[in-house]
């Protein structure tokens, strides 16, 4: 009969098996898991590395190592993510919240010098910039759409585990078909589909294999939906207000034209922690 393998033993062999499938950090990601399967953190594990793992322990690790040897997504098997501070649950029925995201937060809270009280947060996802904001904007009404019923119920979770289901309205919509016009919004965000077919067919499997295509990819090279959401702002968004938007990386050209046949002034393009265009601010003129 075999030894039984310590914890370091196994943490090491799933290192190597992880690498082994081109998962990346596969170190990290072998502790996160058996952490994740043991109920331990990962400095708990660091001072336990000597001990033998019994059989029922290496059951609840085995299947969740499998499924990140297919390339399932870290966060989909965790079950949540941390993002702006918030702790999310995550699974099949939205896009994982991307960490880059987390600047849009940041440079939307840049531009607001007076609180905003209407927001509204187009493709909500998880829920992840509509929760963020509403915990920034204690006094503000955000109102969170999405085409996805299934998404809209991840949120609400998210909304109720956070205890921001007061402040925080939920509407099944595509775009703007479902709201109203006669109350404006001080703020419109967006972080819509914008890769293209070529795009999303190149990502990793994580990407490629296991998160919702139609919360990726968008036709007209990825611009179909921002054109949308540029083009139906104005009814909705204030005078005054911002609209903020999450874009792909060769788009601010046209949508800086667009912005502008729409309306728009102040129109700015800003980067993302990698130097690429990803985020395009526009205002409606004051009255």
């Amino acid at each position: 009969m075999p030894l039984p393998l310590t914890l370091l033993e196994i943490l090491q062999k799933t290192t190597d098996f992880l690498s082994a499938k081109g998962v990346e950090s596969a170190r990290l990601n072998a502790e996160l898991l058996i952490g994740h399967a043991l109920g331990l953190k990962r400095m708990q594990l660091y001072l336990q590395f000597e001990r033998t793992l019994t059989e029922t322990e290496l059951e609840k690790v085995r299947p969740l190592v499998k499924r990140r040897s297919l390339r399932e997504p870290l966060q989909y098997i965790l079950g949540d993510t941390e993002w702006a501070g918030l702790r999310l649950k995550v699974d099949r029925r939205a896009l994982i919240p991307r960490h880059e995201t987390e600047l849009l937060i940041e440079l939307i809270v840049e531009r607001l010098p007076v609180p905003p009280r209407r927001i509204l947060d187009l493709g909500t996802g998880t829920g992840a910039i509509a929760l963020a904001l509403a915990s920034r904007y204690e006094n503000a009404e955000v109102t969170a759409v999405d085409v996805s019923d299934d998404a809209l119920a991840l949120a609400g979770e998210n909304a109720g585990a956070l205890a921001l289901d007061s402040r925080v309205s939920f509407v099944r919509s595509s775009w703007f078909d479902a709201l109203d016009s006669t109350v404006p919004y001080d703020l419109i965000v967006s972080n819509p589909p914008y890769l293209t077919d070529a795009e999303t067919a190149a990502a990793e499997p994580e990407v490629r294999v296991h998160e919702p295509t139609s919360a990726l990819t968008a036709a007209d090279a990825g611009m179909a939906d921002l054109r949308t959401i540029v083009g139906g702002a104005p009814l909705f968004l204030k005078a005054g207000g911002i609209l903020a938007l999450e874009t792909g990386v060769d788009h601010h050209a046209r949508l800086a034209e667009l912005l502008t046949e729409s309306g728009f002034e102040r129109i700015e393009s800003r980067k993302d922690l990698t130097d690429r265009d990803r985020f395009m601010f526009a205002s409606r003129s004051s009255p």
